[in-house]
């Protein structure tokens, strides 16, 4: 009997709804990064890390494209970072001359190096970041490109960068040492002045 009943059940129609949305949105909303007036130097994909000074341990923070960006007026450097898919930022500090590539323990492929104002979350704060690369060539090509961008940000700034400190010692290694001569403001000694009497 109960087979039967659903053959003699009617068929309810199939009806096609279509409503209307309430709010009709027509304007088109441009989202800011910040980064329209800057261009892109360098690009690489990467995974950065942070050092929990708490746990005393490195915590991931995202992997993407680190970049390394120039400003068309001020033509300062600063390097940005953005997780994959998300887009959220996981680094974005200036280029300072004081910071320091360290290679990482054990590998060829990683350096450390610290930030005092990483504006990555709010409020800025002091960190100590790592960035991974694929091979040794990338990071090879990193540590390059962030030099450089550091010697650019020093210039403009007016202090003196990294490899001018170097240079500036190397010069002052090779000036001869021969024997020395006395200051202009020093006074002569009681021998000197006794023989400067007897040439007169």
């Amino acid at each position: 009997m109960s087979e039967n009943t659903d053959a003699l059940a009617p068929r309810e129609e199939e009806v096609d709804v279509h409503f209307e949305p309430v709010i009709k949105l027509t304007e088109q909303v441009d989202t800011k990064t910040h980064e329209e007036e800057e261009d892109v130097l360098f690009k690489m994909r990467a995974k950065l890390f942070r050092f929990d000074s708490v746990s005393t341990e490195w915590k991931e923070r995202g992997t993407g494209d680190v970049r390394l960006l120039a400003h068309r007026e001020t033509k300062k450097f600063r390097l940005v970072m953005r997780r994959d898919k998300t887009l959220k930022v996981c680094a974005n500090h200036s280029i300072t001359s004081d910071m320091r590539l360290q290679p990482n323990i054990g590998s060829d492929r990683s350096w450390v190096w610290k930030v005092a104002a990483d504006y990555s979350e709010s409020p800025p704060s002091a960190e100590t970041l790592a960035i991974r690369f694929a091979n040794a060539e990338n990071a090879a090509q990193f540590k390059s490109a962030f030099e450089e961008a550091q010697a650019t940000n020093a210039a403009l700034a007016g202090t003196p960068g990294e490899k001018e400190d170097e240079k500036k010692e190397e010069e002052d290694d090779a000036e001869p040492k021969g024997e020395e001569t006395p200051a202009a403001n020093e006074e002569p000694t009681a021998e000197a002045a006794a023989e400067e009497d007897k040439k007169e």
